[in-house]
């Protein structure tokens, strides 16, 4: 793993369509005027005729999605996360997931990488209530090699999918290698002193506050859950917890509903553990910078490093 080389994760997600589209499989792109920012425009060039835009109304892009799903088409629907997860919301719940369409919500600038656009935009509900939804799988995949498996995972999955991507690039974490099965954490390090547990791009901040933690002899258990839900391999969280005895999550989203509460409920009635989450705690984000968002909640690596030598000073 790096992280010195960058890359965008929706246009990786971008790619992978379009890789799917030339393969043959029968995918139809369905885009509510965001087809530049979330370069379904890839797919659009190619295969024009796999490709409707609604304009501005995500309510439509959904039902026209779920239209397509019902004919047996595998319909990708592809807007910023903030719309996606709560204009869309009764039409994801009502007719694709009661009816177990595969619709797969490419769900963009999601977490603080909207933060520049103001809270309106700043998405840190967005995973916590498509976790709510029945038969909904919830993929938050940490970067562009990432987005590219989740991609050709999920068009195999029965009913709805929901991945969420960033903005910007971030940083490469995994190459080719890179194992990803929906529903089992991967495991990336191994410590005996405390366990990290993230989702999404925020695992970049979370390796690079291992690696500061390591060089003050603090081993750490790194988690990768890319699979919010459904998580079918809980062991892997519990069997790091029962070993350090400290979990930390860490995520881009209100620690309410999300990879927080994931772990939280994973942990629940095994045994005790010191559990910490961070993340936005019942607020609203703000405007700023991703960067900047990290650093005000304590989500950059020397946030989070500082959090694990309390947590462990006071065991």
């Amino acid at each position: 793993m790096t992280n010195r080389t960058l890359a965008s994760t929706r246009e990786a997600a971008g790619k992978a369509i379009l890789d799917l589209a030339r393969e043959g499989r029968d995918i139809i792109a369905v885009s509510a005027d965001t087809s530049k920012s979330m370069f379904t425009t890839l797919l659009l060039d190619e295969f024009p005729e796999r490709f409707i835009d609604t304009g501005i109304a995500e309510q439509n892009m959904m039902m026209v999605a779920a239209g397509a799903a019902a004919t047996g088409k595998i319909a990708f629907a592809a807007s910023y996360s903030v719309f996606t997860s709560m204009r869309c919301c009764e039409q994801l719940r009502t007719f694709v997931a009661y009816p177990k369409l595969n619709v797969n919500v490419l769900a963009g600038i999601g977490g603080f990488s909207a933060g520049i656009e103001g809270p309106t935009h700043v998405a840190t509900e967005d995973l916590g209530i498509m976790r709510c939804i029945a038969g909904m799988t919830v993929l938050s995949p940490a970067d562009a090699e990432a987005t590219k498996r989740a991609v050709h995972a999920a068009v195999d999955i029965e009913g709805p999918v929901y991945i969420r991507v960033g903005r910007d690039s971030s940083p490469v974490l995994f190459d080719d290698s890179y194992p990803f099965t929906v529903g089992l954490p991967n495991l990336l390090r191994e410590g005996n002193d405390v366990t990290l547990v993230a989702s999404g791009i925020i695992l970049s901040e979370v390796i690079a506050a291992a690696d500061l933690l390591a060089e003050d002899g603090v081993g750490c258990d790194v988690i990768d859950l890319h699979t919010v839900k459904p998580v079918l391999h809980p062991e892997v969280i519990l069997d790091s917890a029962r070993k350090t005895g400290v979990v930390v999550t860490v995520e881009d989203h209100n620690v309410i509903g999300g990879s927080g509460t994931v772990v939280a409920e994973i942990l629940a009635g095994h045994g005790e553990f010191i559990l910490r989450r961070l993340g936005l705690d019942n607020t609203f984000g703000e405007t700023g910078t991703p960067e900047e968002l990290t650093r005000k909640y304590g989500l950059d690596a020397l946030s989070i490093k500082a959090t694990v030598r309390n947590l462990i000073d006071k065991t």
